[in-house]
């Protein structure tokens, strides 16, 4: 049987923080990148709830070497427009130690809309993820596959962790982001849906009895996209560099075409509960990959990095197929020279100055690109 890994297409989303070049916080630039950006890349750039912070989009990428071609062009413009406008630009879950509080909000009925019923959860929501999309031959394939690719989640969020400060405090977590946004409804690890209509149901019934306006407001980890035929993981930190950033799509790509090899061959991957895998996720935002995950075949405990190989292992039949072989390799680099979290951790500890994280965060925006 030939499988067809083509219809694996990326795209990635990337959310960056705008920060003064002098003092390194958080600065609002008015919308002001996002304007000057979408002469250069149209609609690519978009405004965020916070004014400062940068959302950036690519096209639609046929395999992870064009992801990377386009994520590294973003990076390189937005930072090119935001030096030519007096900023500076990083990539971290959460800033080292600028305050919600101060920070203003983007006058569109959209956001006014989230912040009058979330009130100050949605305030204090300034945090900074990555977004993937894969593409899918079809939403009931894509239900499918986010169903089964659940159990991988916490595995990928522990190499993605970039948050370990909040408001100028060392919170003990790696990825400090999670914690900030689980105060919304619609978040964490979802349940496994028997069909794509039991899923279109959920919305519907959410619908009509007035919980969201559309699909879009459903914010988990992971999700069947509400209006592309894509699987969208959301779970992970905007990691610091491109590499990371490529490395993690071209894992969820690759879990995602795996998934779809098993299932060619009337395979399937053992669905867990919910509860079960936050439990995961849980030890993935404490500990990142310094810790240890249940494997719950096993009904054991184990060491977080073993089970990333092990994972690299399951992975290794459709690595060819994609083409990303190359750029899944760099997982262990990011091993060796730890996540974003364990390097803004070591700065710290070597200057004990958050001001020092910062600017470390900055000049890492432009590595690899």
């Amino acid at each position: 049987m030939n499988l067809n890994y083509k219809n694996f297409t990326l795209g990635v989303e990337e959310e960056y923080m705008v920060l003064d070049p002098k003092t390194f916080e958080l600065k609002s630039h008015e919308q002001k990148i996002v304007q000057e950006g979408q002469k250069v890349i149209k609609d690519k750039v978009k405004a965020e709830m916070h004014q400062a912070v940068v959302e950036v989009g690519t096209d639609i990428c046929a395999d992870i070497d064009e992801a990377y071609a386009d994520v590294s062009t973003l990076r390189k413009t937005i930072s090119g427009i935001a030096g030519n406008l007096g900023f500076a630009m990083g990539a971290s879950g959460t800033h080292p130690f600028s305050h919600w509080e101060s920070q203003l909000i983007t006058d569109h009925i959209r956001y006014s809309e989230i912040v009058n019923e979330l009130q100050e959860a949605a305030r204090s929501n300034l945090i900074f993820g990555l977004h993937v999309h894969v593409g899918m031959e079809n939403r009931e394939l894509a239900n499918h596959i986010a169903n089964s690719t659940r159990y991988f989640l916490p595995h990928i969020f522990a190499l993605s962790t970039n948050s370990p400060f909040w408001e100028g405090r060392m919170t003990g977590y790696k990825s400090f982001r999670t914690k900030v946004f689980d105060k919304f409804p619609r978040t964490g690890i979802p349940d496994a849906f028997d069909s794509i209509e039991a899923y279109d149901n959920y919305v519907k019934l959410l619908i009509k009895t007035n919980c969201i306006d559309n699909a879009k407001k459903i914010w988990w980890d992971l999700r069947v996209h509400p209006f592309f035929n894509t699987v969208e993981f959301r779970i992970c930190d905007v990691p610091m560099t491109v590499d990371e950033t490529i490395t993690i799509a071209a894992l969820f790509q690759a879990i995602c075409a795996r998934i779809y090899m098993l299932r060619s061959k009337n395979l399937n991957y053992i669905q867990y509960s919910r509860a079960l895998l936050n439990e995961n996720k849980w030890r993935a935002s404490r500990y990142g990959v310094d810790g240890s995950l249940i494997d719950f075949g096993k009904e054991e405990e184990v060491n977080t990095r073993a089970l990333i190989y092990e994972l690299l292992d399951f992975l290794d039949p459709v690595l060819d197929h994609l083409g990303s072989r190359h750029r899944i390799a760099y997982v262990n680099k990011m091993l060796e020279h730890g996540t974003g979290a364990d390097r803004q951790l070591a700065v710290f500890e070597k200057t004990k100055n958050l001001v020092d994280v910062a600017k470390y965060i900055q000049g890492q925006y432009l590595v690899g690109t």
